[in-house]
């Protein structure tokens, strides 16, 4: 099928099915995308492809789901892009929708199935903060930088206190690894350099700025504050999100352990990592629970995205071609990783590992994931239950 008679409907069934069937979490996703758009349907090619991808890592947020966005945006204009994101976004966001509705109203889950569950999000979170630092920080400036940012997440609690990290990660990277990042070379001309508008930026950099001035005007106004801005600032995406939601909402809108719960739930099921935010909304604050909230949640986590693919786009060829943009990107990089260290002890593992038998049951966990290779969605599943029979 050519792309350029694409039809609305045949667009949003194809990233509806994306988001039934795509496990794994953001590499995965990306892996699909290609299959499904380079190999199978060649809208673009490997170098476009790639330069696409590079250009939506490059940018904060969720990187699977803004490729999904310019995708569409190339396809259909900005009717395309929010069809591909819907279709991409729904399965999960109803799925852990339900799932926060029912904790909600019949309170069913087992306490050792809900350990099981914190007990294996430890363990994925583990496994990310591994795989990330093997990819984000190869050398050794990179890696200090980790750990500093690291040592200053676990110091400052808040969400302005991860501001201040990535802040500093930029300016580490800005002064420090400018001879350590390769430029990129010039991207191919590509189906989607021409679509979107430079003035989105206003309105991305407007959001930032304005909705801490109206949240305490109202309920709906401090959790689209909340959630736009861990949207703005999640650089590395997926498990990079765990930090700062949990800066915004525990313990005033959700609690502890219903937070883990819920992240743990999210990684059984296909789809983007962000929708977490359906789960938390859902639960909070009071005047704004059920799915009105997670609507909401869902939507302002993710409204950043689409602000930066519409106003980026345009101008990314000449912003990957800048040394210094990219420099300050690679220190951000290496401070998230940190971030999602210090995550990792608070409120990972002071929240889930008690216990011997705990310990135990992670390391069970971490098995399964990096020797075994099994899919976390299956690792989740058999520890609920396992959590279920034995506590």
């Amino acid at each position: 099928m050519s792309s350029a008679n694409i039809s609305s409907f045949t667009l949003f069934g194809i990233f509806l099915r994306l988001g039934c069937t795509s496990f794994g979490g953001p590499v995965a996703h990306l892996a699909y995308f290609r299959e499904e758009f380079v190999t199978r349907r060649r809208w673009f090619n490997d170098q476009q492809y790639a330069d696409l991808v590079a250009l939506c890592q490059f940018l904060p947020g969720p990187a699977s789901s803004q490729v999904g966005l310019a995708i569409g945006l190339s396809q259909s204009g900005y009717r395309g892009a929010c069809l591909a994101w819907l279709g991409f976004t729904l399965p999960s966001a109803l799925l852990l929708t339900a799932f926060a509705l029912s904790l909600a109203n019949f309170d069913w889950l087992n306490p050792g199935a809900l350990q099981g569950l914190k007990i294996v999000a430890v363990a994925v979170v583990m496994q990310a903060c591994w795989g990330m630092a093997k990819q984000l920080c190869p050398d050794a400036r990179r890696q200090v930088a980790m750990l500093l940012a690291a040592c200053l997440a676990a110091l400052m609690s808040g969400v302005w206190g991860q501001v201040l990290v990535i802040l500093l990660g930029a300016l580490f990277g800005f002064l420090m690894l400018q001879n350590t990042v390769s430029v990129t070379s010039q991207p191919a001309n590509t189906p989607f350099a021409q679509r979107g508008n430079p003035a989105w930026l206003l309105a991305f950099f407007a959001g930032l700025l304005l909705l801490p001035l109206l949240a305490q005007s109202s309920a709906v106004m401090d959790m689209l504050n909340s959630y736009f801005r861990t949207g703005a600032l999640v650089f590395g995406g997926g498990h990079v999100v765990l930090p700062l939601l949990q800066a915004e909402v525990v313990p005033h809108w959700v609690d502890s352990a219903s937070f883990m719960a819920g992240y743990g739930a999210a990684q059984a099921i296909p789809g983007p990592l962000f929708t977490f935010a359906a789960f938390l909304g859902t639960l909070g604050p009071t005047s704004m629970a059920g799915i009105g909230g997670g609507l909401l949640a869902t939507v302002a986590i993710f409204l950043p995205s689409f602000f930066l693919i519409f106003g980026v786009l345009p101008l990314w060829q000449k912003l990957v071609q800048q040394a210094n943009m990219r420099a300050a990107v690679a220190g951000i990089n290496a401070s998230v990783v940190g971030l999602l260290l210090a995550a990792l002890y608070d409120p990972v593992w002071t929240s889930a590992i008690y216990s011997a038998r705990d310990f135990a049951g992670l390391l069970l966990a971490l098995l399964a994931l990096q020797w075994m290779k099994m899919p976390p969605w299956a690792v989740v599943v058999i520890g609920a239950l396992l959590g279920a029979m034995m506590l």
